[in-house]
């Protein structure tokens, strides 16, 4: 049997990425916000209507000031009784004015409002919704006055009052109160100076030059190893979902947001893997490192943050438990990608060569020519847009007859900055094929990738992520396929486009002599549009296409970010944070 060059080839990404498993957990041992033991215990007591237990947990936490576990503990509980209040209210009954009582109940208010609200685009919240959000605010007031008042010395009541302040939109002055009494308790708090952060964002009430001075001060000032140190990796979480990475991306300098995510790592190195403590920063942190394109660095901190996935950041972008797998999967991708197929170390960025590729028989790269290709997707240009975007390559889509798109990679259309050395993908290692594979992934239409490689060209097959066919044209006669080797590649194109009668397929298969010619004559019996002009002539031919669009390169984090845009209900950017 004739050998496809590079098409039954293992890539490497393959081959690597079972290793780059080693030391995460199964997807379905991730869980969000997971309660540890203590808390996980007194609200399945809760559940079953037994009180009791909360209060003593909470008890437990104020005498120890322990403030980072009373502020998660606290909202734990009001998360329980927005919908499953009975045991609430028969504390409220036994032990009217408890400080421990009088906290859940002033987070419970905060909850209660924004159930309301909701935590969609101001543009999508009616103005009933605003006007009962704003009302239970307002008649929440006393309530979150009395939490104080009954909790000296505790700031959790600050930063709920802080939270409260955001959602009635109130003066500046009035947030310098609420913080300037939370440091009073505690001046290291980071549920206080979390909801800090949120406060003086742009989309709220700041600006990002004021987050990030307040972030940085607040970071220097705590004690070595404090988990405060990890509060401008929240910052640049804010700050990435306006801006794209890169020098010169937007108003903070890029050294500035280098230098914090240097920091970030030196604190996570001060905590054990899957501590529960440093959760928190390190899920701020694995999305700083995917943001700045480091992912070998974030794998490491994937394997760290173990199966304890948070909330924030990742529901800035969807379903924070989706989000965190599919960010997680797509990191283990780009390392096993930039991985050598035998082993070695792994090249970084700009080390890559863009006119070079490995042997498989060898350790050594040859010179390759670039391949040109193209790829058939019978699919409308917008659900194919959608599609590609996740590779973070750039491409360009042209319309083509009969319900077709056709896709090219477009490295022309990168800025001159991006161009040198940036033969990287997401997904993928660079050659069409390949891309075609990752972004057919969860589809149900298929994609057929032509490609010329010096003198020859190839034909892939791919649906659903599956490379289900592939065949190639040599001028060489000697290497044409047997009659059963054509025949059941024919049958898989057949099946794929509906074509009762593989065997005029079959004879175009075996056809040698004029690949150009035969490649034409197989999409005219698929149906298919015929190539563009210039297809094997020069690359990039869809460029003179009417109609055709360039979709830029993303990095990972803008791939993801701008395939979720559309969804604007997955794009909490309003939604307050809980404790980290």
């Amino acid at each position: 049997m004739a050998k496809l060059p590079g098409v039954l080839a293992l890539p490497r990404m393959l081959r690597h990425f079972a290793t780059t498993g080693e030391g995460l957990p199964e997807d379905g041992a991730v869980e969000v916000d997971a309660p540890d033991d203590a808390l996980r215990a007194v609200l399945s007591a809760a559940r079953s209507g037994t009180w009791e237990p909360a209060a003593a947990l909470l008890s437990e936490t104020r005498s120890a000031e322990d403030w980072y576990r009373r502020g998660q503990f606290s909202a734990g509980l009001a998360e329980l009784a927005l919908h499953h209040h009975g045991w609430l209210d028969d504390w409220n009954r036994a032990r009217p004015g408890d400080p421990d009582l009088a906290l859940v109940l002033a987070e419970l208010e905060i909850d209660r409002a924004w159930e309301i609200r909701t935590a969609a685009r101001a543009r999508h919240v009616s103005q009933e919704q605003f006007h009962a959000f704003r009302t239970l605010l307002n008649d929440a007031t006393p309530v979150l006055r009395t939490a104080a008042d009954l909790n000296p010395g505790d700031p959790v009541p600050w930063r709920i009052l802080i939270g409260h302040a955001m959602g009635l939109g109130a003066p500046r002055e009035v947030f310098d109160e609420y913080l300037a009494r939370g440091r009073d308790c505690d001046p290291h708090d980071l549920g206080l100076h979390t909801r800090a952060v949120q406060y003086l964002a742009q989309k709220w009430y700041g600006s990002h030059a004021g987050m990030f001075d307040f972030a940085e001060s607040a970071a220097a000032a705590a004690p070595k190893g404090s988990l405060l140190r990890g509060l401008p990796l929240q910052a640049i979480t804010e700050y990435a979902l306006e801006h794209e990475a890169g020098i010169d991306r937007g108003p903070i300098a890029w050294s500035r947001i280098e230098a914090l995510v240097e920091a970030g790592l030196e604190l996570s190195a001060a905590y054990g893997p899957g501590d529960r403590r440093a959760a928190g920063f390190r899920n701020h942190l694995a999305l700083a490192l995917i943001r700045c394109e480091r992912h070998h660095e974030a794998l490491e901190i994937f394997r760290l943050i173990g199966t304890d996935a948070r909330t924030f950041p990742w529901a800035y972008l969807g379903d924070a438990r989706e989000i965190f797998l599919l960010l997680r999967k797509g990191v283990r991708v780009q390392v096993s990608r930039s991985t050598p197929y035998f082993g070695g170390s792994s090249p970084s960025p700009a080390a890559e060569a863009p006119s070079e590729t490995l042997d498989p028989g060898t350790t050594a790269t040859v010179p390759t020519a670039a391949a040109m290709a193209l790829a058939v997707v019978r699919a409308p240009m917008r659900e194919v847009r959608e599609a590609v975007l996740i590779t973070g390559t750039t491409m360009r889509l042209a319309p083509a007859p009969r319900g077709t798109t056709l896709v090219e990679t477009a490295p022309s259309a990168d800025p001159p900055a991006r161009r040198k050395g940036m033969r990287r993908t997401l997904l993928g290692e660079g050659e069409l094929p390949r891309l075609a594979r990752a972004f057919s992934r969860g589809e149900t239409w298929p994609v057929l990738v032509v490609a010329k490689e010096g003198t020859d060209y190839t034909l892939r097959l791919y649906r659903d992520g599956r490379e289900l066919t592939a065949h190639a044209w040599w001028t060489d006669p000697a290497e044409m396929p047997t009659q059963e080797e054509a025949a059941k590649r024919a049958a898989a194109l057949a099946a794929c486009y509906s074509v009762a009668d593989h065997r005029p397929l079959t004879a175009a298969l075996r056809g040698t002599g004029a690949p150009l010619q035969h490649v034409g004559e197989t999409f005219a019996l698929l149906g298919l549009p015929p190539l563009p002009a210039g297809f094997g002539d020069r690359p990039e031919p869809l460029a003179d296409m009417r109609g055709a669009r360039v979709v830029a390169r993303r990095s990972l984090f803008g791939a993801i970010k701008e395939t979720l845009a559309s969804d604007d209900s997955a794009q909490r950017g309003g939604e307050l944070p809980p404790l980290s």
